[in-house]
């Protein structure tokens, strides 16, 4: 359990000059973060922004996950037991870590060897750079949660070449790091057996300047063999089907699509976009479609009005039933309602993206940011 744990074990903490290493540390759990470890890391990052000695930042995990996403599970049993506003607290805290992240004054360097998923892109994703490996295995599964990609995320995939973004996050598909590091959620691979001596060599680092860092890391790097089965190499196909207006639309340019060609992978979109939640389809596909046209800041806010409204489950509580299946029960047989995606109408998508009528709630304030390097200063 995460509170047998305390904030300074879950989040590990080393100084090497100007480095500070920090290593998420519940293995056991994959490394999902819990709030304590998300107030840790917003702590610690507030704290070396302002410290002169602290020039780099890596972040990584202990074990075969770099983290494996936030820890739903402990939220919905704070809401199943009448208590959504903790809930609420949680993701605003987590965006609020997101959002100083995507604009940091320093490099942040995250080693994801090992499951990088949902909150876990969210502490990485929105860094300077990430370094995949062998060992990656990325994905935004939230649709089968009855969720949606939050996190930011309808910032980064909106911005990955085509509509790759939306294959990704409406199917939860999984990618490596060569996948990764073709389609930019990575921006280095490096194999797992160089790791130790990226690390010896990102501790000896006395800069902040992004090509210094850039370049070290580069010394390690190589262009990984992207499989012959990959879904990137058909980007086409994946452009003709995913940019539809609908998910509807989407699924139905699928199906015709797998009348002509026998790809896995479209089988593999087919039946994802099946089991999934049909709510929370349409409001993932509207998210990522709205964050094409929005700074990182904006996405946050939008994410954590939408994220509120699953958890007061007004509309629908498809995010109850699928945590029941998937992570607590563990069935894998969610009862979604409503069960079709025409019953999904545009009002009730529409709902999502509105205020909260509730007088505890307010919308989130994230930070106030200043003297931002230019990287930063393009997400806003």
């Amino acid at each position: 359990m995460a509170s047998a744990q305390s904030q300074e074990d879950q989040v590990l903490e080393e100084e090497t000059s100007f480095v500070r290493i920090l290593t998420l540390n519940r293995p056991r759990q994959l490394n999902a973060l819990s709030a304590q470890m998300i107030s840790r890391l917003l702590e610690l990052f507030q704290r070396y922004e302002t410290d002169s000695n602290v020039k780099l930042l890596v972040l990584k995990g202990k074990g075969r996950a770099f983290c494996a996403g936030g820890d739903v599970a402990a939220v919905v049993r704070g809401i199943n037991e009448g208590d959504w506003i903790s809930g609420a607290k949680f993701f605003s805290k987590e965006f609020i870590l997101n959002y100083l992240m995507a604009t940091y004054t320093k490099p942040q360097v995250s080693i994801l060897n090992g499951i990088v998923m949902g909150g876990g892109a969210g502490v990485s994703i929105h860094g300077r750079f990430r370094v995949a490996t062998e060992n990656s295995v990325f994905a935004m599964p939230e649709t089968a949660l009855g969720l949606f990609p939050d996190i930011g995320a309808s910032f980064f995939l909106s911005r990955l070449p085509g509509f790759f973004g939306e294959y990704v996050g409406l199917t939860g598909a999984r990618l490596d790091g060569a996948e990764m590091r073709a389609c930019g959620l990575a921006t280095h691979f490096v194999p797992s057996s160089r790791l130790a001596l990226l690390e010896e060599a990102l501790c000896k680092v006395n800069s902040s300047d992004p090509a210094v860092i850039s370049a070290v890391i580069d010394k390690f790097s190589l262009e990984p063999y992207l499989k012959d089965h990959s879904a990137y190499h058909w980007m086409d196909v994946i452009d003709k089907c995913f940019s539809r207006r609908t998910v509807e639309e989407i699924l139905s340019a699928l199906e015709s699509e797998s009348t002509n060609r026998a790809d896995a992978w479209i089988s593999d979109a087919i039946q994802s976009l099946k089991k999934a939640s049909p709510t929370s389809l349409k409001i993932s596909l509207r998210s990522i479609r709205e964050g094409r046209l929005q700074g990182v800041g904006q996405c946050l806010i939008r994410e954590y009005r939408m994220v509120c409204h699953v958890m007061m489950g007004e509309v629908s509580k498809d995010f109850f039933e699928g945590c029941r299946a998937i992570l607590l029960d563990k069935d894998k047989n969610p009862k979604w309602k409503p069960s079709k995606l025409e019953l999904v109408n545009d009002n009730m998508v529409d709902q999502y993206f509105s205020k909260i009528n509730d007088v505890k709630w307010e919308d989130i304030k994230l930070p106030a940011r200043s003297n931002l390097p230019a990287t930063a200063i393009a997400k806003l």
